[in-house]
């Protein structure tokens, strides 16, 4: 049997390497999937190409910021195969247990299925479920208010949005 801590030379530094790989963060590498916004614009001039271009914008604005965040690995969903999986507006989003199915069929440990809520021209909601792929259970349920359609302050509201996963994730 090998004594680590006996004064051998190198043994004391593979004790110290051997605890700091067995430390490392939990979170590390965490495979996560962020799908598609969906747009819910109560506006009288619904769905206008630039409301769908921002809303297009979320999903890899979103990536980047968790990647930029923590250890994430960002797992991609095939667009075909959400849609198969998505039975109609709000399907994904109000039924976890399907959104973890979707994320599970592409290797994620999480999903963020998100929307985007309009109801007037002055602000909208970032709304974002975070579901436990393995449990099959929502985790994270955030709402981040965006007044104005800037892209700098969608931007900052994304920024936001991913912290709070990020926080939720690795507490």
């Amino acid at each position: 049997m090998v004594n680590l801590l006996s004064t051998q030379p190198g043994c004391l530094c593979l004790a110290v390497f051997l605890f700091a790989i067995l430390s490392y963060p939990a979170g590390a590498d965490t495979r996560v999937a962020v799908l598609e916004f969906e747009l819910n614009d109560l506006t009288l001039t619904t769905h206008t190409p630039q409301e769908l271009e921002r809303t297009a914008s979320i999903k890899p604005l979103l990536q980047s910021a968790l990647e930029n965040a923590g250890d994430y690995e960002m797992v991609r969903v095939n667009m075909d195969v959400q849609t198969e999986y998505d039975s109609g507006f709000g399907y994904l989003f109000n039924h976890h247990d399907v959104a973890a199915e979707l994320g599970g069929e592409f290797g994620a440990e999480y999903v963020v299925v998100g929307r985007v809520h309009k109801p007037s021209f002055l602000f909208s909601y970032l709304m974002a479920h975070l579901v436990d792929v393995r449990k099959k259970t929502l985790v994270g349920d955030y709402i981040i208010e965006v007044k104005g359609t800037q892209k700098e302050i969608t931007t900052k509201g994304i920024e936001t949005l991913a912290r709070q996963i990020d926080k939720t994730i690795n507490p």
